[in-house]
């Protein structure tokens, strides 16, 4: 862990940082934005899946968001992930990932699955590096095409699914 790193709070997300983590999202200029309200409502609703990375203010500056698959309780369908710029190239977003993901362990969660655009580097690199962390399997499928979205122009959506994780 860098000193950066360690000056970061990991922190449940709260209704009050839904804003900023709207504006983190769209900020990205990768990740599908969502409605602010959709951001409030994951903040209330998915905290336990998902976490926070504040700055020694308390502001939030990355997240990582997520849920645990109704048909399959052990995996963790991570949401997005992103990084304020300020902070980015400190491996942040990893760091977020594997403590969400050792939080979620002693409820059995052992599998984790994400989709990524074929045009999203980072989000290739970032899932491919937790894979190689973890000693854990990594397969690759189309899970969307990008014909069924409605503005025409979405590339396909593939799923990774990464486990079993070994913590």
């Amino acid at each position: 862990m860098t000193a950066a790193q360690a000056a970061i709070v990991l922190d449940s997300p709260r209704v009050e940082d839904g804003a900023a983590i709207w504006r983190i999202a769209r900020d990205s200029e990768v990740l599908d934005l969502n409605s602010s309200y959709s951001y409030l409502l994951w903040c209330r609703d998915f905290a336990a899946t998902s976490l926070v990375a504040r700055s020694a203010d308390g502001e939030p500056i990355a997240f990582v968001t997520g849920y645990i698959r109704p048909e399959r309780p052990h995996t963790l369908l991570v949401w997005q992930v992103a990084v304020d710029r300020e902070h980015r190239g400190q491996g942040l977003a990893g760091v977020l990932l594997d403590a969400l993901t050792a939080r979620l362990a002693d409820r059995g969660v052992h599998t984790v699955e994400t989709s990524v655009t074929p045009d999203n580097t980072a989000s290739d690199r970032l899932f491919r590096s937790y894979a190689e962390r973890h000693k854990a399997p990594l397969s690759r499928e189309v899970l969307f095409d990008g014909v069924l979205f409605p503005e025409g122009t979405h590339l396909p959506e593939v799923l990774y699914r990464i486990g079993p994780v070994n913590a």
